[in-house]
């Protein structure tokens, strides 16, 4: 009786934890087989879900790496079980969680479709709408029919299924695919933290340029240097001023009466780059390397309704 109620547990756990990772590790090749998507089909409508996102491949990359592993050493565990007899196929255990699992599935077969209607009915382009739905349905489908399949058996105890097999190798090779498509298109630790760096630079000439405007509005006219700024608006300090990573001052030219430049070294070209992650395209368009971004006073209407805003 203690062998058997340890056994229970024993498998439970196994159960438990392969749907753990089943979930992460579906979810993840469904986000990256997304991104792809996304990253091959450019859509002129910015949508939160139709725009390829870098941190969201790296997230479902590494989701990838940890959850596979898991599944299919866990259910490697539950075939050896049940072929020698260890699990009897009609156990509580199995056939709860059995269906369990096929619930699951089916809750995120119906959330990913309900998700995927939804984008095409805001706008997403069509052909993107049919490639993520063949996505959800595929690998939804595939799990719920493996376990519904599983759980019809009737011999199990030293019977090799060949549908199982084929079942388990695909879906292996199809992660593995997926992780090595993956790897194509995810941008590398060095080129993600120069783009952050990049951003910090755009961050602080967004609070320069607030600090420009307002000074124009009071005074009519470009401050001779950003050390000015300082004294008027406290938001702007030596931290805003210099890079974020060398420390090197930002250099500030004026151009005309209502029309200056910024300057800085950047790490990367974001003018190609349509990605979620990529907000300061439009504004501050700029190259690899040393690069002066130009900008115009506002109209005094429109400083005047940011400011009481």
């Amino acid at each position: 009786m203690e062998t058997q109620q340890n056994n229970s547990a024993k498998f439970a756990f196994f159960y438990m934890l392969s749907l753990v990772a089943l979930i992460f590790m579906s979810q993840a090749a469904g986000m990256i087989i997304f991104q792809i998507i996304n990253k091959n089909i450019s859509d002129v409508i910015n949508q939160n879900s139709g725009n390829y996102s870098p941190e969201s491949l790296k997230y479902a990359i590494s989701a990838l790496l940890i959850s596979a592993p898991i599944y299919f050493l866990t259910m490697r565990q539950i075939s050896r079980s049940l072929y020698s007899g260890i699990l009897d196929k009609d156990s509580g255990i199995r056939k709860w969680l059995s269906y369990f699992i096929l619930f699951v599935s089916s809750v995120v077969m119906i959330v990913w479709l309900i998700m995927t209607i939804n984008n095409f009915l805001d706008g997403e382009l069509s052909l993107k709408f049919i490639l993520k739905s063949i996505t959800a349905l595929v690998i939804s489908g595939s799990i719920f029919s493996f376990y519904f399949y599983d759980s019809k058996r009737e011999v199990i105890v030293n019977t090799k299924d060949k549908v199982i097999a084929i079942y388990l190798y695909s879906a292996l090779a199809v992660v593995i695919a997926v992780f090595v498509a993956s790897l194509f298109f995810v941008e590398s630790p060095t080129e993600t933290r120069n783009r952050k760096i990049d951003n910090a630079v755009l961050e602080d000439f967004n609070s320069i340029d607030g600090a420009i405007n307002s000074y124009f509005l009071d005074k009519k006219t470009l401050p001779a240097d950003l050390d000015v700024l300082k004294e008027d608006y406290p938001y702007i300090t030596d931290k805003e001023l210099a890079h974020p990573s060398t420390n090197e001052p930002y250099r500030y030219n004026v151009v005309e009466d209502k029309k200056y430049e910024l300057c800085s070294t950047f790490l990367s070209d974001n003018t190609g780059d349509d990605s979620l992650e990529n907000y300061y395209k439009d504004r501050w368009p700029h190259a690899l390397g040393e690069q002066c971004l130009k900008q115009k006073i506002a109209g005094d209407a429109l400083l005047e309704q940011k400011m009481y805003r």
